[in-house]
């Protein structure tokens, strides 16, 4: 039996996550286990597993989400830029296409692909940040689900 597609399951909102963008195309939400605080996953709503399965249809949404995000985090984060990343099959923690947005700061020790992890202190921490991308990037979002 195949197990569920974890990021299916927060597209279809079965499963609790830190949306802060979704669109007909496109969910947006705050990665579980950050980089840095304010690490974003923008996600194809269909289940994609890979950058080349994408079809061409897709492309466009998928990455217009991705650059409204990766302008969004740096002013909600005061952080000096991003960094975009795809993992496909190798280091893909869940099989489904998702594109990475991390806050980018000078001295950070983001080197290489070494990274540290830095977890978010509390949910209220957790919904701090969401808070602030959402307001960047004015996306309206059912506080009620």
């Amino acid at each position: 039996m195949a197990t569920a597609c974890l990021f299916c399951e927060v597209i279809a909102g079965r499963v609790p996550a830190a949306v802060v963008y979704k669109d007909e195309h496109t969910t947006a939400f705050l990665d579980h286990r950050p980089l840095f605080p304010g690490h974003v996953l923008v996600v194809p709503n269909a289940h994609i597993e890979t950058l080349p399965e994408l079809p061409d249809s897709q492309l466009a949404p998928l990455f217009a989400t991705a650059r409204l995000i990766a302008a969004a985090v740096p002013v909600a984060m005061e952080a000096a830029g991003t960094f975009v990343a795809i993992n496909n099959v190798v280091s893909q923690s869940v099989p489904h296409l998702h594109v990475h947005v991390v806050p980018r700061r000078k001295g950070d020790g983001l080197k290489g692909f070494f990274w540290p992890r830095q977890p978010y202190r509390d949910d209220a921490h957790i919904e701090q940040v969401r808070t602030a991308i959402v307001a960047v990037i004015g996306f309206k979002t059912d506080t009620t689900s």
